[in-house]
């Protein structure tokens, strides 16, 4: 799965969290930061956010990652940011599950 094409799904998911919680949701792009940008966007809601991406692409997103913020710099991620984020994290998933096979 593509960086692209994750944004896509990520910024749905998003807007389909806000919507269905009956708040305010601003235009999204690549650039925003839900962290600081979506109204209530918190720990309650990134991971039910981060599940609801793995189903849509049907893949596998551990619960203790929180592909929001940067676990290093505890610097909240852009959509573009967790997009490659996530790409990374599957890929490694993927490499090791061949390498387990």
């Amino acid at each position: 799965m593509d960086a692209a094409t994750l944004k896509e799904k990520l910024i749905a998911v998003l807007g389909q969290i806000q919507a269905d919680s009956g708040l305010e949701c601003p235009a999204l792009t690549g650039s925003v930061k839900p962290v600081e940008s979506l109204p209530q966007f918190d720990s309650k809601v990134w991971p039910v956010a981060t599940t609801i991406l793995a189903t849509e692409i049907g893949e596998t997103i551990p619960n203790d990652v929180n592909i929001f913020v940067d676990e290093t710099t505890k610097l909240p991620r852009s959509i573009d940011e967790a997009a490659v984020f996530v790409c990374e994290l599957l890929k490694k998933q993927n490499e090791k599950a061949a390498v387990a096979a």
